[in-house]
């Protein structure tokens, strides 16, 4: 049965699946940051923790404020219907374990203990966004008492409006003398091994392989991965296909900031270095 059959209204198809991509998004966003950190705690202790340190920021950022955006703005309406107030009950305790799980990754004292709260949240996040696209907005979406769509409306209000909050927040503690920049800064130099400058070699550089990433969380996983690699240093991306689309949309993304090398040509993978200016 398609999403349209199941909504009441277009314009409520429509913002179920907005929402299933935007929870996409943020699975993958979060998946690539995820890999990089596992990667990274195997070869480069330093490298690992400025990894955990961007993960940290990225939830802070963007995971942890779409989960009590979604409290206010979307389960009022879903925890009033009967057959789903029991569900509801248990995302929010979720979204109190993710809270937990951000914490102890924010004060892991080694790089393996960071990797294994950084691996829990990542599969407690896909199993909670499941329940979500699976049961909850598509509920919603066939009530025709309900207007998924204004839902979903307040519940982007509600993350635009924390944004703005923060963001006023760390303008006034900068203008202190306080940097609140969330990610660290980055020091320039080097091209993480794509040139024979002396940068880092291959063997020490982390490797993304998306071939069994599913297709609709594959951009976002490369796009949070590339997020985790720091300036003068590289990763290196397996596809099942020359991923030129992605490539296309990396430059769009950031222009200028990430040069390209095939190390392999299929027919089986593509292998390419990416380096990060």
């Amino acid at each position: 049965m398609s999403v349209l059959t199941l909504a009441s209204a277009p314009e409520d198809a429509t913002a179920l699946e907005t929402a299933s991509m935007h929870h996409a998004r943020l699975a993958g966003e979060l998946a690539g940051r995820v890999r990089m950190l596992l990667t990274a705690v195997d070869r480069d202790g330093g490298a690992a923790e400025e990894i955990r340190r961007g993960l940290v920021a990225f939830c802070d950022r963007a995971l942890l404020p779409h989960a009590e955006a979604e409290e206010a703005g979307l389960y009022p309406a879903a925890h009033g219907m009967p057959e789903a107030r029991l569900l509801v009950e248990s995302l929010i305790g979720e979204h109190r374990c993710l809270a937990a799980l951000v914490d102890s990754l924010r004060a892991a004292p080694t790089p393996a203990g960071a990797a294994a709260d950084a691996r829990a949240l990542q599969v407690l996040f896909e199993e909670h966004l499941a329940k979500e696209n699976g049961i909850v907005l598509p509920l919603l979406a066939m009530t025709p008492e309900v207007s998924l769509a204004a839902l979903l409306a307040d519940t982007h209000r509600r993350l635009a409006d924390d944004a703005s909050v923060k963001s006023a927040r760390g303008n006034r503690n900068t203008e202190k003398g306080h940097d609140m920049r969330e990610e660290p800064v980055e020091e320039s130099g080097g091209c993480g091994g794509v040139c024979a400058c002396g940068g880092a070699e291959e063997a020490a550089e982390p490797e993304l392989d998306v071939r069994e990433v599913p297709h609709a969380l594959r951009h976002a996983t490369v796009f949070g991965a590339l997020d985790a690699v720091p300036a003068g240093t590289a990763m290196v991306l397996v596809a099942p296909h020359d991923p030129l689309p992605l490539l296309a949309q990396i430059e769009q993304r950031s222009p200028g900031i990430f040069s390209v090398e095939y190390l392999e040509r299929g027919p089986e993978a593509w292998r390419l270095r990416i380096g990060h200016h």
